[in-house]
């Protein structure tokens, strides 16, 4: 589970957005980085399970995302993100196609997955194979477990027109308008504190896992 320190210490760091109090507290980020590393671990463990591609020894050192924003070209300097970010695939947080992912943030914690921004080459390729298998793609996204669980796909940087190379009255012209093809399920944080989290994660992802499954078909 999550500790309440955890989601104690994101909610100070929100405050405190800063390196000499990150400094100063130091010790509080690395108990709850502990805490996420730790719970991280017995996640891979049971997706693995589901996932035959994740490795069941996978480091979770290598699924945490940096807590050290990338502040080079960007507006906001504040140096910290305010959350914990956990990518899984074969080959941790570092993959381009498909995979899963848990956010941890007070009052913003979410579990999800599929191909975020992937590159043209595989988004080409995603259009196609629902393009091609429009009645495998509707199985899974039209089916009970997914829609009860992540309602639909998201609309984020959705294409106004249709894409190249598609009529605007294809049957799933709405689809192929997206650039990335990810589903989230919002959860509160008691349920990530909670004795059975690890369980209300990984059935998340089992939902979750025949959307990887296609998108991954689509690079194959």
């Amino acid at each position: 589970m999550i500790l309440p320190s955890t989601f104690d210490f994101l909610e100070k760091l929100k405050d405190n957005n800063n390196r000499d109090w990150f400094k100063q507290n130091k010790h509080l980020y690395e108990n709850s980085h502990k805490n996420v590393l730790e719970f991280g671990s017995t996640i891979i463990k049971s997706l693995s399970k589901i996932d035959r591609t994740i490795p069941e020894h996978l480091d979770p050192k290598d699924c945490v995302m940096r807590i050290y924003r990338d502040i080079r070209f960007s507006k906001d300097k504040s140096p910290y993100k305010l959350n914990f970010g956990i990518a899984l695939s074969a080959n941790g947080k570092n993959f381009d196609g498909a995979g899963y992912y848990l956010h941890i943030e007070p009052g913003k914690c979410f579990v999800g997955g599929g191909a975020w921004h992937p590159t043209p080459e595989l988004l080409k390729s995603i259009r196609q194979e629902i393009d091609y298998n429009g009645s495998h793609w509707h199985e899974i996204i039209d089916s009970d477990s997914f829609k009860n669980t992540f309602n639909t796909l998201s609309v984020e940087d959705k294409l106004q027109t249709a894409p190249k190379g598609y009529p605007s009255d294809h049957p799933d012209i709405e689809y192929l308008k997206l650039k990335s093809f990810v589903a989230t399920r919002a959860l509160d944080d008691n349920e990530l504190a909670a004795p059975n989290a690890i369980e209300i994660v990984t059935d998340s992802f089992e939902k979750l896992y025949p959307l990887i499954v296609f998108l991954r078909n689509a690079n194959a």
